[in-house]
């Protein structure tokens, strides 16, 4: 399991924004606090899934110390962590058997989230073992 250090920034009159010191760019907000980390948790987990179908390298995680010293992370309010599951896992091909309508429904879905159909099925069973646990 990988850690990354996701820094919760807030502006008077806006929502909790999210970045990530290990991934430039990967940004998402929630209107509160646990909004905030279910969608940093989404953003993250869907920008390394991109990163490894591009074959970009996902960076070891920085330490809180790290980023406390890192100039556009100083202001941050709060800091959490993500956890993410094996970053360096290798992927494993797998058939499996839809009907067409279920096929066409997790398509849309991960479209919407932009996903691949593997990254969306990946997090989908991800959150469900969250859950259940």
């Amino acid at each position: 399991m990988s850690e990354y250090i996701a820094a919760i920034h807030k502006d008077k009159d806006s929502d909790y924004g999210v970045s990530f010191p290990d991934f430039p760019g990967c940004i998402t907000a929630g209107a509160d606090l646990e909004e905030a980390r279910q969608m940093a948790t989404e953003a993250l987990r869907g920008h390394i899934e991109v990163s490894r179908e591009y074959g970009d390298p996902i960076p070891e995680p920085s330490t809180l110390e790290e980023v406390k010293t890192m100039e556009d992370f100083k202001d941050a309010e709060a800091f959490f962590v993500i956890q993410i599951p094996n970053v360096k896992e290798k992927k494993v091909r797998v058939n499996i058997t839809l009907t067409q309508s279920d096929l066409r429904l997790i398509d849309q879905r991960a479209r919407k989230r932009n996903l691949s159909r593997s990254a969306f099925l990946a997090d989908i069973a991800r959150k469900d073992a969250e859950h259940r646990c």
